[in-house]
């Protein structure tokens, strides 16, 4: 297994239409490269039966070496981009060779032409190879008409140059699919992981500034009931260990995937930070339109209800904070207004991150001054994905 978790066979199979990389793609090129090589017997054949002179024979040797160099280099060689209109002259050579060859030669020459078709398929765009392997079987039909041909021979060298050329590529397009595939898939892989970073920077920054403002604020309170309230102080001191231990336990969950807040927790644990803080919690216009909501809705308006708590807690000197979760047509709205100072400029990260999550969810955020000044923030989940009963 390579590094992709590719097996070594088919990682040499899918580079067809490119250089081999080592050689275990060497190897396997080399395999079938070779196997085509066995038509060169009749050219071969033609050369050791005394049918030409010494200087001729000579002369065919250099040609049938070079023609049979050119081949494997257009098949096996480099592909850089620079190179590609010499390899497509040394394509054309080719074809010009075997043509010259099977003309001077004779009849036997004419294999020549399959082994250009195969280096078409292999050089050439698809579209070019579409129109060039048709054109050099014509050619191998003209010349065996030439060289009076029977059927059976013609149709044993024309078939081999069509499903040669075709075949590869055939070949080079699955190639080249299956390159694109492995790609995409590193791609996936990749927004995946980050899609799960994202995740898990929202869940901590929710989580621990939920509850370090929580720890902030009680750690106040128990420093100014010392030493006048001893009891009273260490009840908060106890509020801290457990919202402590509750913390870690929840970015345990986090880290893990399996964090997933609910509505009716949170409403619980808004109403204990507001009260911590000294600030009136209104919590009448909450209604159990929530009961039956899917866990990925109901888990958004959760998050958004932690993270407003937090910022009304943390950031807006307010006196009083009122929570109401509703019906709004096909939509459940939660709405969070206190009547402190109100925000401005740009959304920092945890409202950032809470628009990310809602848009998950199929819903939306809004935000904005309250009615009487303050700051209100809205999220909307559908409830049209209800579970059914």
């Amino acid at each position: 297994m390579n590094e992709h978790g590719d097996q070594p066979v088919m990682r040499g199979f899918i580079q067809v239409g490119r250089a081999p990389e080592d050689w275990r793609q060497m190897i396997a090129k080399g395999c079938w490269t070779f196997l085509y090589m066995s038509y060169l017997y009749y050219a071969v054949e033609d050369l050791t039966e005394d049918r030409h002179t010494a200087v001729v024979t000579a002369v065919g040797w250099v040609a049938l070496v070079s023609f049979v160099l050119g081949y494997l280099f257009l098949v096996l060689g480099p592909r850089p981009e620079h190179l590609v209109p010499w390899r497509n002259r040394l394509l054309g050579g080719l074809y010009a060779l075997a043509v010259t060859l099977t003309l001077t030669l004779g009849p036997p020459w004419t294999v020549l032409l399959v082994y250009v078709s195969i280096s078409s398929g292999v050089q050439l765009p698809l579209k070019w190879g579409l129109r060039v392997v048709p054109a050099i079987a014509l050619t191998v039909a003209a010349l065996g008409v030439l060289n009076g041909f029977g059927t059976a021979e013609m149709l044993l060298l024309v078939l081999p140059t069509l499903l040669g050329g075709g075949a590869m590529m055939a070949v080079v397009q699955m190639g080249r699919t299956m390159r694109e595939l492995r790609e995409a898939r590193a791609t996936v892989a990749h927004l995946a992981a980050n899609e799960e970073r994202l995740r898990l920077a929202r869940d901590l920054h929710d989580l621990l500034g939920h509850s370090l403002s929580l720890i902030t604020l009680k750690s106040e309170l128990a420093g100014r009931m010392l030493p006048d309230k001893p009891e009273a102080a260490a009840q908060q001191v106890a509020d801290i260990e457990r919202v402590s231990r509750q913390a870690l336990v929840d970015v345990r969950e986090a880290v893990s995937g399996f964090r997933r807040p609910t509505l009716d927790a949170e409403l619980a644990g808004a109403r204990t930070a507001l009260t911590a803080a000294g600030i009136a919690a209104d919590l009448t216009r909450v209604t159990s339109g929530h009961a039956d909501l899917p866990p990925d809705e109901e888990g958004a308006l959760a998050w958004a209800l932690r993270e407003a708590v937090t910022n009304v807690v943390r950031h807006s000197g307010a006196r009083r904070c009122e929570i109401a979760v509703e019906e709004s047509g096909d939509e459940l709205c939660l709405t969070v207004t206190d009547d402190g100072r109100g925000a401005g400029g740009a959304h920092g990260n945890g409202l950032t991150g809470l628009t990310e999550r809602l848009g998950l969810a199929d819903g939306r955020l809004e935000t904005g001054p309250g009615p009487r000044g303050g700051f209100r923030l809205r999220a909307y989940v559908p409830l049209s994905r209800r579970v059914a009963a």
